[in-house]
Protein backbone atom coordinates (compact mmCIF):
# COMPACT_ATOMS: atom_id res chain seq x y z
CA UNK A 1 0.00 0.00 0.00
CA UNK A 2 2.80 2.42 0.84
CA UNK A 3 4.33 1.91 -2.63
CA UNK A 4 1.05 2.77 -4.42
CA UNK A 5 0.64 5.95 -2.37
CA UNK A 6 4.19 6.98 -3.25
CA UNK A 7 3.44 6.61 -6.99
CA UNK A 8 0.24 8.69 -6.65
CA UNK A 9 2.15 11.38 -4.82
CA UNK A 10 4.79 11.51 -7.53
CA UNK A 11 2.16 12.06 -10.27
CA UNK A 12 0.31 14.69 -8.24
CA UNK A 13 3.52 16.63 -7.65
CA UNK A 14 4.17 16.60 -11.41
CA UNK A 15 0.68 18.02 -12.00
CA UNK A 16 1.29 20.56 -9.23
CA UNK A 17 4.35 21.86 -11.08
CA UNK A 18 2.38 22.56 -14.29
CA UNK A 19 -1.02 23.61 -12.86
CA UNK A 20 -1.82 27.33 -13.15
CA UNK A 21 -5.47 27.87 -12.18
CA UNK A 22 -5.77 28.61 -8.42
CA UNK A 23 -8.69 26.21 -7.93
CA UNK A 24 -6.82 23.30 -9.57
CA UNK A 25 -3.66 24.07 -7.59
CA UNK A 26 -5.71 24.09 -4.35
CA UNK A 27 -7.31 20.71 -5.14
CA UNK A 28 -3.95 19.17 -5.97
CA UNK A 29 -2.38 20.52 -2.76
CA UNK A 30 -5.26 19.15 -0.69
CA UNK A 31 -4.95 15.68 -2.25
CA UNK A 32 -1.18 15.69 -1.76
CA UNK A 33 -1.68 16.53 1.92
CA UNK A 34 -4.16 13.65 2.33
CA UNK A 35 -1.87 11.16 0.60
CA UNK A 36 1.13 12.21 2.69
CA UNK A 37 -0.87 11.49 5.84
CA UNK A 38 -1.93 8.10 4.49
CA UNK A 39 1.68 7.34 3.60
CA UNK A 40 2.85 7.99 7.16
CA UNK A 41 0.09 5.78 8.60
CA UNK A 42 0.94 2.94 6.19
CA UNK A 43 4.65 3.07 7.08
CA UNK A 44 3.82 2.99 10.80
CA UNK A 45 1.63 -0.11 10.39
CA UNK A 46 4.24 -1.95 8.32
CA UNK A 47 7.15 -1.22 10.72
CA UNK A 48 7.68 -4.21 13.06
CA UNK A 49 7.42 -3.40 16.73
CA UNK A 50 10.40 -4.16 18.98
CA UNK A 51 9.29 -6.23 21.97
CA UNK A 52 9.57 -4.34 25.24
CA UNK A 53 11.26 -5.94 28.24
CA UNK A 54 8.77 -7.63 30.53
CA UNK A 55 8.91 -6.90 34.22
CA UNK A 56 10.32 -9.49 36.56
CA UNK A 57 7.09 -9.49 38.57
CA UNK A 58 5.13 -11.13 35.72
CA UNK A 59 3.99 -14.65 36.65
CA UNK A 60 2.15 -17.37 34.80
CA UNK A 61 0.10 -19.97 36.67
CA UNK A 62 1.52 -23.36 35.69
CA UNK A 63 0.89 -27.01 36.38
CA UNK A 64 3.39 -28.29 38.99
CA UNK A 65 3.44 -31.64 37.18
CA UNK A 66 5.05 -30.12 34.07
CA UNK A 67 8.48 -31.42 33.09
CA UNK A 68 11.29 -29.01 32.24
CA UNK A 69 14.54 -29.23 30.30
CA UNK A 70 17.38 -27.52 32.21
CA UNK A 71 19.09 -24.81 30.19
CA UNK A 72 22.87 -25.04 30.43
CA UNK A 73 23.88 -22.86 27.47
CA UNK A 74 24.32 -19.26 28.61
CA UNK A 75 26.83 -16.45 29.01
CA UNK A 76 26.97 -13.34 31.16
CA UNK A 77 28.62 -9.98 31.63
CA UNK A 78 28.34 -7.14 34.13
CA UNK A 79 29.02 -3.57 35.10
CA UNK A 80 29.03 -1.99 38.57
CA UNK A 81 25.21 -1.79 38.73
CA UNK A 82 23.85 -4.87 36.95
CA UNK A 83 24.46 -8.35 35.60
CA UNK A 84 23.20 -9.50 32.18
CA UNK A 85 22.64 -13.21 31.54
CA UNK A 86 22.17 -14.41 27.95
CA UNK A 87 20.16 -17.65 27.72
CA UNK A 88 20.33 -19.15 24.23
CA UNK A 89 16.85 -20.37 23.26
CA UNK A 90 14.85 -19.79 20.07
CA UNK A 91 11.08 -19.44 19.69
CA UNK A 92 10.29 -18.05 23.16
CA UNK A 93 6.89 -16.38 23.65
CA UNK A 94 7.25 -13.64 26.28
CA UNK A 95 3.64 -14.23 27.32
CA UNK A 96 4.54 -17.81 28.31
CA UNK A 97 7.39 -17.03 30.69
CA UNK A 98 7.15 -17.60 34.44
CA UNK A 99 9.76 -15.70 36.44
CA UNK A 100 10.57 -15.75 40.13
CA UNK A 101 13.20 -13.27 41.28
CA UNK A 102 14.27 -13.20 44.93
CA UNK A 103 17.03 -11.25 46.73
CA UNK A 104 19.58 -14.02 46.14
CA UNK A 105 18.03 -16.46 43.64
CA UNK A 106 16.27 -16.61 40.27
CA UNK A 107 14.02 -19.22 38.68
CA UNK A 108 12.75 -18.72 35.10
CA UNK A 109 10.51 -21.13 33.18
CA UNK A 110 9.86 -20.97 29.44
CA UNK A 111 6.67 -22.76 28.40
CA UNK A 112 5.67 -24.30 25.08
CA UNK A 113 8.89 -23.52 23.21
CA UNK A 114 8.65 -25.69 20.08
CA UNK A 115 6.66 -28.22 22.09
CA UNK A 116 8.95 -28.29 25.16
CA UNK A 117 9.25 -26.51 28.51
CA UNK A 118 12.62 -25.12 29.61
CA UNK A 119 13.99 -23.85 32.90
CA UNK A 120 16.93 -21.65 33.93
CA UNK A 121 17.57 -21.29 37.67
CA UNK A 122 20.29 -20.06 40.01
CA UNK A 123 19.36 -21.29 43.52
CA UNK A 124 21.91 -19.03 45.23
CA UNK A 125 23.48 -16.02 43.57
CA UNK A 126 26.94 -14.73 44.38
CA UNK A 127 25.44 -11.60 45.95
CA UNK A 128 22.06 -9.98 46.52
CA UNK A 129 19.94 -8.32 43.81
CA UNK A 130 16.89 -6.03 43.68
CA UNK A 131 14.07 -8.33 42.43
CA UNK A 132 11.59 -5.56 41.60
CA UNK A 133 14.01 -4.00 39.09
CA UNK A 134 15.00 -7.17 37.23
CA UNK A 135 13.79 -7.58 33.63
CA UNK A 136 13.52 -10.07 30.76
CA UNK A 137 13.93 -9.24 27.08
CA UNK A 138 13.02 -11.83 24.44
CA UNK A 139 15.10 -11.78 21.23
CA UNK A 140 14.94 -14.13 18.19
CA UNK A 141 17.73 -16.45 19.33
CA UNK A 142 18.11 -15.70 23.04
CA UNK A 143 16.58 -14.23 26.19
CA UNK A 144 18.39 -11.44 28.06
CA UNK A 145 17.94 -11.50 31.84
CA UNK A 146 18.97 -8.27 33.57
CA UNK A 147 19.69 -8.45 37.30
CA UNK A 148 20.19 -5.22 39.24
CA UNK A 149 22.77 -5.48 42.02
CA UNK A 150 21.71 -4.55 45.55
CA UNK A 151 25.14 -2.97 46.01
CA UNK A 152 27.59 -1.72 43.42
CA UNK A 153 30.69 -3.75 42.72
CA UNK A 154 32.15 -6.64 40.72
CA UNK A 155 30.96 -10.23 41.01
CA UNK A 156 33.61 -12.93 40.69
CA UNK A 157 30.96 -15.53 39.77
CA UNK A 158 27.19 -15.91 39.33
CA UNK A 159 27.04 -18.69 41.92
CA UNK A 160 27.64 -18.28 45.64
CA UNK A 161 30.69 -20.24 46.79
CA UNK A 162 31.60 -20.98 50.39
CA UNK A 163 35.22 -20.87 51.46
CA UNK A 164 36.22 -24.35 52.56
CA UNK A 165 39.19 -25.39 54.68
CA UNK A 166 41.55 -27.37 52.51
CA UNK A 167 42.16 -30.97 53.60
CA UNK A 168 45.53 -31.47 55.20
CA UNK A 169 45.91 -27.84 56.23
CA UNK A 170 46.86 -28.78 59.82
CA UNK A 171 49.37 -31.24 58.45
CA UNK A 172 50.96 -28.51 56.34
CA UNK A 173 51.32 -26.32 59.44
CA UNK A 174 53.04 -29.11 61.39
CA UNK A 175 56.60 -29.61 60.05
CA UNK A 176 56.94 -32.87 62.00
CA UNK A 177 54.12 -34.46 59.96
CA UNK A 178 56.23 -34.35 56.79
CA UNK A 179 59.23 -35.80 58.60
CA UNK A 180 57.19 -38.68 60.01
CA UNK A 181 55.85 -39.49 56.52
CA UNK A 182 59.39 -39.49 55.17
CA UNK A 183 60.58 -41.84 57.93
CA UNK A 184 57.63 -44.17 57.28
CA UNK A 185 58.58 -44.45 53.60
CA UNK A 186 62.22 -45.02 54.48
CA UNK A 187 61.26 -47.79 56.92
CA UNK A 188 59.05 -49.57 54.39
CA UNK A 189 61.64 -49.40 51.61
CA UNK A 190 64.89 -49.72 53.62
CA UNK A 191 67.03 -52.71 54.52
CA UNK A 192 67.22 -54.32 57.99
CA UNK A 193 69.83 -51.86 59.24
CA UNK A 194 67.70 -48.89 58.12
CA UNK A 195 64.64 -50.35 59.82
CA UNK A 196 66.54 -50.83 63.12
CA UNK A 197 67.83 -47.24 62.99
CA UNK A 198 64.39 -45.78 62.27
CA UNK A 199 62.78 -48.01 64.92
CA UNK A 200 65.25 -46.71 67.52
CA UNK A 201 64.55 -43.09 66.45
CA UNK A 202 60.81 -43.61 66.92
CA UNK A 203 61.35 -45.25 70.31
CA UNK A 204 63.58 -42.42 71.51
CA UNK A 205 61.10 -39.79 70.28
CA UNK A 206 58.20 -41.44 72.10
CA UNK A 207 60.15 -41.95 75.32
CA UNK A 208 61.21 -38.32 75.37
CA UNK A 209 64.92 -38.96 74.90
CA UNK A 210 64.94 -36.72 71.85
CA UNK A 211 62.39 -34.44 70.20
CA UNK A 212 64.06 -34.83 66.83
CA UNK A 213 63.49 -38.29 65.25
CA UNK A 214 66.07 -37.46 62.57
CA UNK A 215 68.84 -36.94 65.13
CA UNK A 216 69.90 -40.59 64.87
CA UNK A 217 70.76 -40.06 61.17
CA UNK A 218 73.15 -37.16 61.78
Amino acid sequence: MADEIALDLEELRQLQSVAKRPRIVSLINSEISNLEKLSKDAITKETPKIPAPIAATKHVVTDPALKYVTLASFSWDQDDDKVKIYVFLEGVDQQKIESDFKPQSIDIKFHDVQGKNYRYALPKLNKKIEPEKCKLLVKPTRVVITLYKASRGTWTDLHYKEEKIKPGLDKEKDPMAGIMDLMKNMYEEGDEEMKRTIGKAWTDARSGKTMDPMKNFS
